[in-house]
C-alpha cells in the first residue's frame, strides 16, 4: 500500500464535522478491502469488524476521526458576501485571504475577505479578526448565490497536497486523515493473519472536532475492552516548546496520561523496542484531548491508549508530517493487534 497515495486520496475528499458523508464513503470503500462487515452508522461513523470474532476474546478498537475542521454558512448579506461560523478550532490568524470551497448545490470557490493593510487602523493591526468579522467573497451577487448556497452548507479550505523533501508532505485535513491512513495500512499488514487474539474493530469516527461525539456513540455500541485512539499531535518547530512536541520523523508518540491506561502504554513501548520501531513519548498530565477521553469512560470503562502522529501547523491548510511516521504507526498498530494481549 502506498502511504502517500492513500493519504492524499483521503484528504482530497471533504468531511467537515457533521457533514462527513464524502470522506466517510471513501474511507468505507478502503475499509471494505479488508472486511465486508463494514458500514456507516446513523451518526456518520464508519465501522468495520476485522477477522474472526468470538465471545471468548476481548474486543480491541482502533479509532481515528474522519472529520476535518471547516466553516458553515450562517448568512448571505445584501451585497452577496457570506457570513460564517466555525466547525472546530479554527486558527483565526490564518483565515484572511484563504481560498475556500463552499459545498452548496455545486462546488462554489471563494476567498476569505481581507482588508488591505494600508486601511487597517492601529487596533486592527494588533489582533486576529473575530469570526463574526469574517466574510467570504465568491464574486456572485446575493440573488445568484441564493440559488447555489444555503445557510448550513459547509466550507472547506482549498489546501493543495504537496510532496516535500525528505519524505515530508503538506496539505489540509491530515488531522486526522493520517490516523485513518495508519489504521488502513495496519489492516494491510495484518492480511494473512488467520486469527488474532482480539476481536478487532475499526472506527473512523465523526464529529471529533466538535466534542468527540461520534466516538462516544460508537464506542457505546461496540463496547470494546481495549482501544487505541490514533490522532495527531504537535510537531516540533523552532518557535514551539520542545517539551510539548514530538519530532517529525521520530516515530509515533505513545501517550501517557491520567486518562490513559498505563499498562497499554508500557506494552506499546515494549513492543516498539522489541521490533525496533522508532517511537516517542507524549506526556499529557490530565486529559489527552482526543477521542480516547470519551472512549475511556464508555459503559463500565475501557482501557485506552493514544498513538499520535507528529504534525506541524495543525488546523491550517498547510499541515505537515513525515510519511514514515504514518508507516511506523501502522507497524506498531499491527503488532499490537497480534501481540498486545500480553499486558495485564
Amino acid at each position: 500500500m502506498d502511504c502517500k497515495e492513500l493519504l492524499f486520496g483521503l484528504t482530497d475528499t471533504d468531511g467537515v464535522s457533521g457533514s462527513e458523508e464524502n470522506a466517510g464513503a471513501f474511507a468505507l470503500s478502503q475499509l471494505r478491502q479488508y472486511t465486508q462487515d463494514a458500514y456507516i452508522d446513523s451518526f456518520g461513523n464508519v465501522i468495520g469488524r476485522i477477522g474472526v470474532h468470538s465471545k471468548e476474546k476481548p474486543t480491541l478498537l482502533f479509532d481515528a476521526h474522519i472529520d476535518e475542521i471547516g466553516m458553515i454558512v450562517t448568512f448571505i448579506d445584501e451585497k452577496g458576501f457570506l457570513k460564517v461560523g466555525n466547525c472546530g478550532g479554527l486558527d483565526r490568524r490564518l483565515l484572511l485571504a484563504q481560498e475556500v470551497c463552499i459545498h452548496g448545490q455545486k462546488m462554489v470557490p471563494g476567498i476569505v475577505c481581507s482588508k488591505p493593510p494600508h486601511l487597517l487602523n492601529e487596533e486592527e493591526k494588533k489582533k486576529a479578526p473575530e469570526l463574526s468579522e469574517i466574510a467570504i467573497d465568491t464574486g456572485y451577487s446575493k440573488a445568484q448565490l441564493e440559488g447555489l448556497v444555503s445557510p448550513g452548507d459547509r466550507i472547506t479550505f482549498s489546501g493543495t497536497n504537496r510532496e516535500l523533501l525528505n519524505g515530508r508532505v503538506s496539505g489540509k485535513s491530515f488531522d486526522d486523515r493520517s490516523g485513518v491512513a495508519a489504521i488502513l495500512m495496519a489492516l494491510d499488514l495484518l492480511q494473512g493473519e488467520r486469527e488474532l487474539p482480539f476481536n478487532l474493530t475499526v472506527l473512523f469516527s465523526s464529529q471529533e472536532e466538535v466534542g468527540e461525539r461520534g466516538a462516544h456513540i460508537a464506542a457505546y455500541d461496540i463496547a470494546p475492552d481495549y482501544a487505541v485512539a490514533v490522532d495527531v499531535s504537535f510537531g516540533y518547530t523552532s518557535d514551539s516548546p520542545e517539551d510539548k512536541c514530538g519530532k517529525i520523523a521520530g516515530g509515533p508518540m505513545i501517550g501517557i496520561s491520567a486518562s490513559l491506561n498505563r499498562s497499554m502504554s508500557d506494552r506499546l513501548i515494549a513492543l516498539a523496542k522489541e521490533k525496533a520501531i522508532p517511537y516517542q513519548l507524549e506526556i499529557m498530565p490530565e486529559l489527552s484531548g482526543t477521542n480516547a477521553d470519551v472512549i475511556a469512560v464508555t459503559r463500565g470503562g475501557v482501557r485506552v491508549v493514544t498513538l499520535s502522529i507528529p504534525l506541524r501547523y495543525m488546523h491550517t491548510p498547510i499541515e505537515l508530517l513525515a510519511l514514515s511516521d504514518i508507516e511506523n504507526t501502522a507497524n506498531l498498530l499491527s503488532i499490537y493487534a497480534k501481540e498486545g494481549i500480553n499486558h495485564d
